[in-house]
């Protein structure tokens, strides 16, 4: 008997998660998102989206580079938070339990860029473009969940903000999810590079 109503939650939360995600996908499209930007600690940004992932992410160790001069950029707390958190389940679903995940940001030409890498089975080349459309999912393994909505979501966020955002193959093997953001007041004055 609870066995059942265990299943029948989880996949609750499931739809639940699906209707949420489709929602904001057509927000994003209809352009219907109002942005409330504040100057915001990147650290703190990372934080919020590994803290929406709760038991997911608590066996993973997070390893930042972020230079005390580039701490702070300007965006809405909410969206990024999401949008990061798409990028970090992601980089948990592919990559083994227990394997460190990489959070490095750069300045760079008055914009921040920020890297999320993981140790993970990596993106076939055919798959590079086409992860950030909507419902596409790459093929291996087939036992990871998801509806193939999250990085469209997050890509919507980063280009609502002015950013961009791509995938490339990591140093080491598996993936890196690279988001540029306008820096935005308060990172003024940055040394570039």
């Amino acid at each position: 008997k609870y066995g059942l109503i265990k299943v029948a939650r989880e996949e609750a939360d499931r739809l639940n998660h699906l209707i949420s995600n489709l929602l904001d996908e057509s927000r994003l499209e209809a352009g219907a998102v109002i942005l409330s930007r504040q100057p915001l600690e990147i650290r703190d940004l990372v934080t919020g989206a590994l803290e929406q992932l709760s038991s997911r992410a608590s066996s993973r160790p997070v390893n930042f580079d972020i230079p005390e001069e580039i701490q702070f950029i300007t965006v809405d707390f909410g969206l990024i938070v999401q949008a990061l958190a798409n990028v970090l389940d992601n980089a948990i679903k592919y990559s083994p339990d227990g394997s460190p995940i990489e959070v490095q940001a750069r300045s760079q030409n008055g914009d921040i860029v920020i890297k999320i890498a993981d140790q993970g089975i990596g993106i076939p080349e055919q798959d590079f473009q086409k992860i950030f459309d909507k419902f596409y999912r790459i093929k291996r393994p087939h036992n990871v969940p998801g509806s193939g909505l999250g990085l469209a979501i997050s890509k919507g966020i980063i280009e609502a903000h002015g950013g961009s955002i791509k995938a490339l193959r990591g140093p080491n093997g598996g993936t890196t999810i690279e988001i540029i953001l306008p820096a935005g007041p308060g990172n003024e004055g940055v040394s570039h590079g």
